[in-house]
């Protein structure tokens, strides 16, 4: 195993205090309730989810591994592999398509020269699509990391891309 793995076969003490804070705000037998925020911070702490990780919330939080793993491959949030250090995520749902979205989604992978589901060679972006990010009346839109940006033209794209630096 490489050193990376290594590094996110675990999770921190202060990772499992966080995750046993959010399980207090549960009643006893509804503890599993805590599943996504424990998936949220493991995957704070590693910036993906690992299946080791993902086996470790489960049991923190009392339920089967294959149900957290069900949490993680439904939403779009949760990575299960490497991702760059920034995450852009594209909305290509209705609304954004019929206002350009497909315009953007080629701007970004020509700018980044990477595809969907890719991440660039220098580690920087990770390019992925969502269904929907609820803001369709500012349509075309993505989200980068926890910001969201709408009316997108290549022109903002671009501007967006450099104040990432």
């Amino acid at each position: 195993m490489n050193a990376v793995l290594e590094q996110t076969a675990s999770l921190t003490a202060a990772s499992i205090a966080a995750i046993e804070q959010e399980i207090a705000k549960y009643p006893t037998e509804r503890k599993a309730s805590a599943v996504m925020a424990g998936l949220r911070i493991a995957q704070e702490q590693h910036g993906w989810l690992a299946p080791e990780l993902i086996s470790e919330v489960a049991a923190l939080v009392g339920v089967p591994r294959v149900r957290a793993m069900e949490v993680a491959t439904f939403y779009s949030m949760y990575h299960l592999q490497p991702v760059g250090r920034h995450v852009i995520f594209l909305c290509t749902n209705l609304s954004c398509m019929l206002r350009g979205s497909d315009t953007i989604l080629e701007h970004l992978q020509s700018r980044l020269g990477i595809r969907l589901g890719e991440t660039s060679e220098d580690g920087k972006f990770t390019l992925k699509q969502v269904e929907c990010l609820a803001a369709c009346g500012g349509a075309p839109m993505m989200q980068v990391d926890k910001d969201y940006y709408e009316h997108l033209t290549p022109e903002r794209v671009d501007e967006i891309l450099e104040g990432l630096g």
